[in-house]
């Protein structure tokens, strides 16, 4: 007995070294994109983090950033808990909508 590991591609068929294939480019593009996603939330939180809010509408956008990102937690998923959120986060919207602007 050898301890040499089995080439498997060698032993697909075209077919399944296509498909093969193709799982591997895709999990490759998504844990790209993944990375990407952190960095850009790192960033974010990062500026998020600089300064403290100098208005409502400041604190708005930090307020929904923070509910989007609990909503994505595993705590926030029974039926009650997703219903706050997106009661807070509609109210939210609603009055950075209302704010009047500042020119």
């Amino acid at each position: 007995m050898t301890d040499d590991p089995v080439n498997l591609d060698a032993r697909r068929t075209t077919e399944g070294q296509m498909a093969t294939d193709f799982r591997r480019h895709s999990l490759k593009e998504f844990e790209a994109d993944q990375e990407a996603l952190r960095r850009r939330q790192e960033e974010l939180e990062a500026q998020l983090l600089a300064e403290p809010a100098v208005t409502w509408h400041e604190a708005a956008i930090k307020a929904q950033y923070l509910i989007r990102r609990y909503s994505e937690t595993a705590e926030s998923q029974d039926a009650r808990k997703q219903k706050l959120i997106q009661r807070a986060l509609g109210d939210l919207a609603r009055l950075i909508e209302d704010e009047p602007k500042i020119p």
